[in-house]
């Protein structure tokens, strides 16, 4: 067998029901299975509702709602023949080896030959799982450890035994990585394999040192946090998020599998608060609160944090330690810092890098995949290895001596050196024996990252630079805080355009950051009106607009390649691409009503165009505009890929690509697919309704008025955005030109931006990060 075209998951719970959700994702038909309730009428109960409760779910499971109808639901005892059908067959049931086992011999007896046979668990070792069973059955079984939520974690855990056939975990992981988005991680059959081995023992060091040492817990998450890298959750916030109750389960399972050397028995212990939270059901964000909890006594929604010592909550403190502030960005300086808290972060993470020392060959083959692993499964900025290049590996090693701790052996052989180096422009890791390694690619993936090791820029200012990714084809990336839109992006991208017109095929827009682009600069544009620099507002705005319409209308294909939030200006770059390859995890909309504008670079006209020509609405010059205005008036967002397509900010023929390490070298292939036979396309012109649409959609809003779910200002707002999406003062027999309407749009901007009403939203999103319902 070469290939997955169906599945089925047996396990309806939260883990199990989550991955047949991100298993429909991918376009895969999947059976879910579980038992039947004692006494129920509907034999399908459990796997029926698990599908009904995550589509109701936030975050969501599934990417849009097209994809549970993939999902079949069936119980064990009725549908268990219908295994013989199915490709490859998860069990992700209760972490119980009997009931796992006995389900085994179920499923080798009902399975095609050659079906695949995976086990989601994380603590129990595959050998132990497979104990017994046939000889046929332990060819075709592997663990594929999912991480929560399945659909945004990247990471999964492969783990394959001595019997396992190599096709078969190479099929697993070609479909893995290409069809469901993940990082395959070759992980060893050791317990708990990468991530949670070294997670869990980073977590349990951190909670039990700040009870030894007194430490707060707001104060503990601020220093084994961003200082780091790391979320800004810390750990007690992320313990209330995974869920405490799963502690003591986690711990003992570890426990009861590592051997009696191993450094987690010394931070392994029982710690009565949080026994005696969880039998109160604190258990974290799922139960009443955690370590943190919102009191919502009088109404009110006040974040209140636990007191480790008494157990009593009072009001969570975002505290500023002076640790932190004269660590700066080095967090060696923070770990060497004379005081209490210098002392924790020490304590904790000293501890956590040197055992993700010792863990090199045990847990994995390269330290580049326990990297891979905590970034990925943990949401690490950087690995641990990454980490001890930043903060020296000498120095480590000196510090674990003078602590009478041994110093692993990958890190006696880093003395002198660093775990990553780059040479000749590729980057390379330490490897066991010493000698440097190349981090290997897989087959089809290109970073924008390994270009830039690798090359130098061939524009650059300090809000963007362009890349030569090869076959003739060029990079835009933006480099800004938050990858936010300046007039430096706006004129870089005018020089790249000329550039690529006189030396290159194609253009791809694209960047690693977390966001592709949150939109324009808010800060600039907010300092410029309380100057009253109109004018300058005024300039920017119609730079954009022929920036925009530039890109557009060139002799070369331009192709986005976005992932993440692609907000504002951010997505009207994309309107403006000839295609757009978006990661499957783009979250796409245009939301400048929140913050008192309508979108000012072309933004209403593409959409328009967009609706005009793909929208499946009734004929006439009234239908386009109307569903236009509910999205940008709503400021609607897109929560997938998918969802952008059926909201029209992705055409229909447009990409989606699973994984993002893959999204740049598919925007690539993209691009010259359209480099043969390019034509620009040709100038728009619209029919629109006039002043009769434009009354119609005032109705709407004043009807939403007067229930309470528009504002004052909303109406105010809704008004210059109905004007440009109804064409201003036309009439429905006449035909309006894009440069009118482009005109329309920025006058109706200029104007909104200098209310005072216009002005409190922007500050108001600038300070709280939250629109302003004035």
């Amino acid at each position: 067998m070469t290939e997955i075209r169906t599945v089925a998951v047996i396990g309806a719970g939260v883990m199990g029901a989550a991955i047949a959700a991100h298993v429909a994702n991918a376009g895969t038909r999947v059976l879910l299975l579980d038992i039947v309730p004692e006494g129920a009428s509907n034999r399908n109960a459990l796997a029926e509702g698990a599908i009904q409760k995550m589509l109701k779910a936030d975050p969501a499971p599934f990417m849009g709602k097209k994809p549970a109808r993939l999902v079949t639901p069936g119980n064990l005892e009725d549908d268990l023949d219908k295994l013989a059908e199915v490709d490859w067959i998860i069990e992700a049931v209760i972490e119980r080896l009997d009931i796992k086992q006995a389900l085994y011999r179920k499923i080798d007896a009902a399975r095609k030959p050659g079906s695949i046979v995976s086990s989601n668990t994380s603590t129990i070792p595959l050998a132990t799982l497979t104990e017994g069973l046939s000889d046929g059955f332990r060819r075709d079984f592997l663990i594929t450890h999912f991480f929560n939520p399945p659909r945004y974690m990247r990471l999964m855990e492969l783990v394959t035994g001595a019997d396992t056939r190599p096709d078969a975990a190479q099929v697993i992981s070609d479909f893995a990585d290409r069809r469901l988005g993940k990082t395959v991680v070759t992980a060893k059959d050791t317990p708990s394999f990468i991530a949670n081995r070294l997670g869990v023992y980073w977590l349990q060091k951190a909670v039990v040192e700040a009870f030894d040492q007194g430490i707060p817990i707001e104060e503990a998450d601020a220093l084994i946090g961003r200082p780091f890298g790391i979320p800004k959750t810390g750990v007690f916030g992320l313990i209330d998020l995974v869920g405490l109750d799963l502690m003591p389960h986690v711990n003992a399972s570890l426990a009861s599998s590592l051997e009696s050397g191993d450094a987690f028995h010394e931070a392994n212990r029982d710690l009565p608060l949080i026994e005696k939270m969880i039998a109160d059901g604190y258990t974290g964000r799922k139960g009443k609160g955690g370590f943190y909890r919102l009191n919502r006594a009088g109404g009110g929604k006040v974040k209140e944090a636990i007191d480790l010592a008494t157990g009593n909550y009072a009001t969570a403190r975002k505290p500023k330690l002076e640790a932190i502030s004269e660590a700066g960005k080095s967090p060696r300086a923070l770990l060497e810092h004379d005081s209490p808290h210098g002392a924790y972060a020490a304590s904790v993470m000293v501890a956590t890098l040197a055992y993700a020392a010792s863990l090199a060959g045990e847990v994995a083959d390269s330290i580049a995949d326990i990297d891979d692993a905590m970034v990925l499964g943990y949401a690490w900025k950087e690995g641990p290895f990454a980490l001890m290049d930043r903060i020296g590996p000498d120095w480590l090693a000196e510090r674990l001596r003078s602590n009478g701790r041994p110093v692993p052996p990958i890190l006696e052989a880093a003395k002198g050196r660093s775990f990553y180096r780059v040479e000749a422009g590729r980057l390379e890791q330490l490897g066991l024996d010493g000698d440097y390694h190349p981090v290997p690619r897989p087959e089809g993936v290109l970073l924008l990252s390994d270009v830039k090791r690798a090359s130098k820029p061939l524009l650059k200012n300090g809000s963007a630079a362009v890349w030569d990714i090869g076959d003739g084809v060029v990079c835009f990336e933006f480099t800004s805080k938050m990858n936010s839109l300046d007039d430096q992006v706006l004129m870089l991208l005018g020089k790249t355009l000329r550039l690529v017109r006189k030396e290159y095929k194609a253009l791809v827009i694209h960047n690693e950051g977390t966001n592709f682009s949150v939109g324009a600069n808010l800060g600039l544009a907010l300092f410029a009106a309380n100057i009253a620099a109109w004018q300058q507002i005024e300039g920017l705005v119609a730079l954009g607009q022929q920036t925009y319409q530039d890109m557009r209308t060139a002799p070369f294909p331009v192709v986005g390649a976005p992932s993440g939030m692609a907000l504002g200006g951010g997505c009207e770059i994309l309107l403006h691409c000839d295609a757009i390859q978006a990661h499957a995890e783009s979250y796409i909309g245009l939301v400048e009503t929140g913050v008192g504008i309508i979108p000012g670079w072309g933004g209403c006209v593409e959409m328009l165009h967009r609706w005009q020509t793909f929208g499946k609405l009734p004929r006439g010059p009234m239908p386009a505009p109307s569903k236009v205005f509910e999205i940008l008036s709503m400021a609607t967002v897109a929560k997938s890929a998918a969802e952008a397509k059926e909201l029209l900010f992705l055409r229909p023929e447009d990409g989606i690509t699973m994984n993002r390490s893959r999204l740049l070298a598919d925007a690539k292939a993209r691009a010259l697919a359209m480099v043969d036979g390019y034509k620009a396309p040709e100038p728009r012109e619209y029919v629109l309704p006039g002043p009769s649409g434009r009354a119609a959609m005032d109705l709407a809003v004043g009807g939403f008025r007067k229930i309470g779910k528009a504002t004052p200002y909303d109406e105010v707002v809704a008004g210059a955005l109905a004007d440009v999406l109804s064409g201003g003062d036309t009439d429905p027999i006449d035909v309006v030109g894009e440069a009118d309407l482009l005109k329309l749009e920025r006058e109706r901007f200029n104007w909104l931006v200098r209310q005072p009403g216009t002005l409190d939203r922007i500050e108001s999103m600038m300070l709280t990060g939250k629109p302003l319902r004035n």
